[in-house]
């Protein structure tokens, strides 16, 4: 399609010799801009996607793929043999009983917040590999007893807390008294500090050992819920049926990991959307500077236009000589810009720290974003859209400038020349 004059005339073109610095400026201007376009909308969109995925695996890491829980205020009585029928369910890798139950968070200094106390079994427990796996300090080792509870690293910063450390919970659900229902209030060891990943959970999630919880909240032999990972978390619908075949008559509620975060992945699809929407107008911006540099590129070579017309060049070969002026552009920043996006995904923890260290400032609050760290994970589907957005824009804006270079009357420009 591009022959090798053409080829060598655009390559004269972009070449600008003395005096003509002006438009090559220009166009570089325009390069650097759709290079900045696509590396934001590439560096954005990898970070929502990498939202999107880390928050559902990490919440899936500490919840399971099946969510099985008593009814406000009830409990769940013979757990064990319910525990046994659903691992027979085809497709269950695991069923984990758990109790769960409210309480207020104390230490000896006076300060106090809300959380929430699972009980589960210690083998149990170190089945769940994100936690299991992620014991910053001390040993699930000790967890047992009745005295034994294992807290997040949020909560752990917050109070000061290490293994030994005594933590004392507040249960509102006491004893009926004859002045009144008495708060249960027992102090626990710390045992071992977990980060789970999510700082919700980090901060307001505690697990004790499943006898202990059950004697806390006034549940003998029995739990508020269950905790179940399939062998195929994307069919999951397939073991459900299944399930309430094991559970029989028992009235519980039950929701599968795509309900139980449906909203949140939602908000953040529709973030997603927009913001690549937004950032895309950079690229559309960049492309009305190639269409600029281009014209003015077309209004200096007017004379040498009429002067390849009178040699035989045809108006074809004009249009393609200055669509590849435009194109290398466009094509140029497009590639320039992708490999800036993915360079800066894969090394945005590093930048981050870099110019946290710099400014003494905080680029990325957890407590706001859930997760702990920023995703640096690269979501190549859309880089793949970003780059076709950005040679399809660049492209485009080369067409009407070369379009005009092409319909130049060579007798016109030498006369005005």
């Amino acid at each position: 399609m591009f022959g090798p004059f053409e080829r060598m005339v655009a390559a004269r073109y972009l070449r600008a010799r003395k005096g003509e610095r002006f438009v090559s400026i220009i166009a570089i201007f325009s390069l650097v801009g759709i290079a900045l376009g696509v590396a934001t909308l590439i560096v954005v969109s990898s970070v929502m996607s990498g939202f999107q995925t880390a928050l559902v695996d990490r919440a899936l890491g500490v919840s399971g793929h099946i969510s099985i829980e008593a009814y406000a205020g009830e409990k769940i009585d013979g757990f064990a043999d319910l525990a046994a029928r659903m691992r027979a369910v085809p497709g269950v890798a695991s069923v984990l009983p758990v109790l769960d139950g409210q309480a207020l968070l104390s230490v000896n200094n006076g300060a106090a917040r809300g959380g929430l106390v699972r009980g589960v079994l210690r083998e149990d427990l170190r089945k769940l590999a994100a936690i299991a796996d992620h014991i910053v300090a001390g040993s699930l080792d000790g967890f047992e007893g009745d005295d034994a509870i294992v807290v997040g690293v949020g909560l752990a910063a917050s109070y000061r807390l290490v293994p030994g450390s005594l933590i004392t919970l507040i249960s509102p659900q006491g004893a009926a008294t004859a002045f009144g229902v008495v708060p249960r209030v027992r102090a626990f060891k710390v045992v071992a500090v977990f980060d789970a990943g999510l700082s919700d959970y980090n901060s307001g999630v505690v697990f004790l050992p499943l006898a202990m919880a059950q004697g806390f909240f006034q549940k003998t032999d029995a739990v508020t819920g269950f905790q179940l990972r399939v062998a195929d978390p994307s069919h999951v619908e397939a073991v459900i049926p299944g399930l309430w075949g094991a559970l029989g008559s028992c009235k519980v509620l039950m929701r599968d990991w795509r309900h139980a975060n449906d909203q949140i992945i939602g908000i953040l699809q529709i973030q997603k959307d927009t913001m690549f929407i937004v950032l895309g107008m950079i690229i559309l911006v960049a492309a009305f500077n190639v269409i600029s540099s281009l014209i003015m590129l077309v209004k200096d070579k007017t004379a040498d236009i009429a002067v390849l017309r009178t040699i035989g060049a045809s108006s074809g070969a004009i249009l393609r000589i200055f669509l590849m002026c435009g194109g290398f552009v466009g094509v140029a920043g497009t590639f320039l810009g992708t490999a800036m996006g993915v360079v800066f995904c894969r090394n945005i923890v590093a930048i981050q720290h870099f110019i946290e260290g710099v400014t003494g400032g905080q680029v990325f609050d957890s407590r706001a974003f859930l997760l702990t760290t920023l995703p640096d994970q690269v979501d190549w589907a859309d880089v793949g859209k970003v780059v076709v957005l950005g040679l399809a824009l660049s492209l485009l804006a080369t067409v009407y400038p070369s379009w005009r270079a092409a319909r130049t009357d060579p007798i016109e420009a030498l006369r005005n020349g």
